[in-house]
């Protein structure tokens, strides 16, 4: 029994058949002096083999694993060549697909650390502008289309304001015109305010008291009245509030503090000489 379950195991099928394709090399390929040493290791035909199965949902038989370490020899095969006639120097993709697998090797590195909860939080306290939460108001507008309403815009925006002041209770929607603005702002923080309503309107509904209707405040659409709901105020959140931003923060601030300690050593190996462009003969 044990035996039977040993012969059935697709490892042990994927090493048969690459021990078959090996001897087969040897028997057709005659030997010439290499070149380069190619060598197709264990787990290297293993990987293959299982990214064949991920993708068809099904081992490779005999034959495709054959040509699947055939893809890989002439791909080692062209690589070497490429490199040996010199055809990655001066291309740009290559050099950047270079750097980035370093780069890459540093950022495991650096990910596989994870900070503790003193270290995040002494980055927060370190760094409030990046997590300070800003200060916010909340409001309602009725919005006066000045376009429509032409001169009167100013005389109706008072007579408005008063039945609104005198009955806190009417619905603002049966006053005012139709727009794509919203007629309801929750707490939102000032300059999210200004960049809807511009920075005048933005600094008029923060100065004023909330509860109490008040108008008309213009902005780059017309005019408005306005109810203020609430205000905040702006405040340092606790780290739980924050703690994937933070997280983020921090690694992002250490990976490049790797990335700038590893660049100065490695530029102590070498002798960078920068060259002045000639200058024009004819200016």
């Amino acid at each position: 029994m044990m035996l039977r379950r040993i012969l059935r195991e697709p490892l042990l099928h994927f090493t048969l058949a690459a021990l078959v394709i090996f001897a087969a090399y040897g028997v057709l390929t005659p030997y010439e002096s290499p070149r380069g040493e190619i060598v197709v290791t264990a787990p290297k035909i293993e990987q293959l083999a299982a990214v064949f199965a991920k993708t068809w949902q099904r081992p490779p038989s005999p034959q495709e694993l054959k040509g699947l370490i055939d893809g890989y020899v002439k791909e080692e095969i062209d690589v070497q060549e490429a490199l040996a006639l010199g055809l990655d120097q001066g291309d740009a993709v290559i050099r950047r697909r270079l750097q980035q697998k370093i780069e890459f090797m540093t950022d495991a590195g650096t990910d596989a650390v994870k900070p503790t909860d003193g270290e995040l939080q002494s980055y927060l306290d370190a760094h409030p502008a990046k997590f300070e939460i800003a200060a916010q108001t909340g409001f309602q507008q009725i919005f006066l289309n000045s376009d429509q309403r032409g001169q009167r815009v100013d005389a109706e925006a008072t007579s408005i304001l008063a039945e609104l002041q005198a009955d806190p209770a009417l619905e603002p929607v049966a006053f005012g015109d139709a727009s794509l603005l919203p007629a309801e702002m929750p707490l939102t923080d000032i300059s999210s305010i200004g960049e809807t309503f511009g920075p005048e309107f933005a600094a008029a509904v923060r100065a004023a008291p909330p509860g109490a209707w008040i108008g008309p405040v213009a902005s780059s659409f017309g005019l408005h009245l306005v109810r203020v709901s609430e205000h905040t105020s702006g405040r340092m959140p606790a780290l739980g509030e924050v703690r994937d931003q933070v997280l983020r923060e921090f690694a992002n601030d250490r990976r490049q503090a790797i990335e700038d300690e590893r660049l100065n050593m490695l530029l102590k190996r070498y002798r960078v000489v920068i060259q002045a462009p000639e200058a024009d003969a004819n200016p």
